[in-house]
């Protein structure tokens, strides 16, 4: 049995169903019920990864264990150490984290502390071990659908800084290898795109994908600072800001692990784009 948390989003659901497509037996755990159906051989339990008293129920049976932390858990919730006695108490045997490659890059930035705790946790833990850090996730453009919908285009800031965005789909791909396979032990990987793509390049790439024009409208920093505080805690802005306008030589440098560990090269923007278009419809 694999459990899988995180089961509801962008990484997890594509993860359950690629590990029951292989013929595993999966947990997907998320603390809201799920709104689409689950694959066969995937059953669904609700924990929440604040509470780990609440995971009895999913991990019994579970042989393996994939941590995904909500947004709202970098910032609080139980020690990461209490999560992972529970697995191992469990008889969970192998553990793999969705880190950040932030933790690499920027090893003091705020928003990301509770993740470098869960990381340390992790390798602590005397279970196997695998860690993944993927750099800026191409699905990060789902934020600028409602303004390519209405305006047909692209409102944001740096429009000629590049980054290798991944597609969420490659991690998911990743992750069940790892999840699966031996071999991966005590193992750190870094998850990007093929290529770095600008903003502009992006917005160009979603008006072949939906087949109409886009434009592209630059924001100052100041002024996507004002849009991102709306949504976003204070500690992450600046970081965030920091890493998407003057990115570190290690956040645009593509890594060559998804290739090597799924034997095909990583996905593009433009699949992704294509893929979701009627998303920007």
């Amino acid at each position: 049995m694999i459990v899988v948390t995180g089961a509801s989003g962008n990484v997890g659901r594509p993860l359950v169903e690629a590990l029951a497509a292989a013929g595993e037996k999966v947990t997907a755990v998320s603390r809201n019920p799920l709104s689409h159906d689950l694959p066969e051989g995937a059953r669904h339990v609700r924990a929440d990864l604040a509470d780990p008293s609440t995971l009895g129920p999913a991990l019994e049976g579970a042989e393996a264990l994939f941590l995904l932390l909500a947004g709202d858990l970098l910032g609080g919730g139980a020690p990461a150490t209490e999560v992972l006695t529970a697995a191992r108490e469990a008889g969970v045997r192998r553990v793999v984290l969705l880190s950040s490659q932030i933790n690499a890059t920027r090893p003091d930035a705020l928003s990301h502390g509770r993740l470098r705790e869960f990381e340390e946790a992790v390798r602590g833990s005397g279970l196997d071990w695998t860690i993944l850090r993927p750099g800026g996730f191409a699905s990060n453009a789902y934020a600028w659908i409602e303004a390519v919908r209405t305006q047909r285009a692209v409102i944001a800031p740096f429009a000629d800084v590049a980054l290798p965005v991944v597609d969420p789909a490659d991690i998911s791909a990743v992750a069940a290898v790892v999840l699966r396979e031996d071999g991966h032990s005590g193992r750190t990987y870094e998850l990007t795109g093929p290529a770095a793509v600008t903003p502009r390049e992006q917005a160009a790439t979603l008006a072949e994908a939906i087949g109409e024009e886009v434009g592209f409208v630059e924001l100052t920093r100041e002024q996507a600072r004002e849009h991102m505080a709306r949504f976003m805690p204070e500690p992450v802005i600046d970081g965030t800001l920091d890493i998407l306008g003057e990115p570190l030589p290690a956040e645009q440098r593509v890594s060559p692990d998804v290739e090597r560990l799924l034997g095909r090269p990583a996905g593009s923007f433009a699949g992704w784009a294509k893929r979701n278009a009627p998303a920007f419809a």
